[in-house]
């Protein structure tokens, strides 16, 4: 009686299915993914608006140019700090927490202005922060004008935006794509190579030796 071999599970059908997909195909999919997942994310987060108010820092008669740069430059560390954020949410009308959060400032090492930029899902909000930190900024170097000799004052106010800074749906769908079709790319680059056959390579012929008058040197001995 001849025994049967037991046969082999044959291979999911699917599998073979992915493995006969061109390879180059993966990075046009990943392009497709990202182009979705940017869409969804433009569709789905929330538009903000960023509003910008300019202080200005000018020297009295007792002091110089310079002393207002540095004093600029100090102003805009401390625009963050609770003591000034104190006054800015009572003209802002948000809590300090919010106002933390949501506002910057930046300094310019040439010339003594402060920027204050305030970001928000309402345009009027984002207006309101920004302006409530610059006029703080403001009251607080108006106590101080009489020890520190320069003056700071409110260069324009925040103008209400009419369009929104976060990136609209359409540009978020063209970074997915852009992102998904680098990260195919990447992925095809750190790929595990296929074992298949034992590479082959020409074998390369030893050195000759060459023999003077036909004659094979003998070894010598000691």
């Amino acid at each position: 009686m001849t025994e049967k071999t037991p046969e082999k599970p044959a291979r999911p059908a699917l599998l073979d299915r992915l493995r006969r997909v061109p390879l180059w195909t993966v990075v046009p999919a990943a392009a497709v993914l990202g182009v979705a997942a940017g869409s969804v994310y433009g569709a789905l987060s929330t538009a903000e608006y960023t509003a910008t108010s300019y202080v200005l820092v000018v020297p009295t008669d007792k002091s110089d140019p310079t002393a207002a740069l540095g004093f600029a430059t100090a102003y805009g560390r401390v625009a963050s700090q609770v003591a000034v954020l104190g006054d800015a949410q009572v003209w802002a009308g948000v809590p300090v927490a919010r106002l933390k959060e949501h506002v910057t400032t930046a300094t310019s090492p040439d010339a003594p202005m402060i920027s204050v930029t305030a970001t928000d899902a309402s345009p009027t909000t984002a207006v309101n922060m920004a302006d409530g930190v610059a006029r703080a900024l403001v009251a607080g170097g108006g106590h101080l004008q009489t020890d520190t000799n320069v003056k700071v004052l409110q260069f324009s106010r925040a103008v209400k935006p009419t369009a929104p800074t976060s990136p609209s749906t359409p540009l978020a769908a063209l970074v997915g794509g852009c992102a998904g079709g680098l990260l195919g790319a990447l992925a095809l680059l750190v790929r595990p190579r296929r074992r298949g056959a034992a590479e082959t390579y020409a074998q390369v012929p030893g050195p000759a030796t060459a023999h003077a008058g036909g004659h094979t040197p003998q070894p010598e001995t000691v």
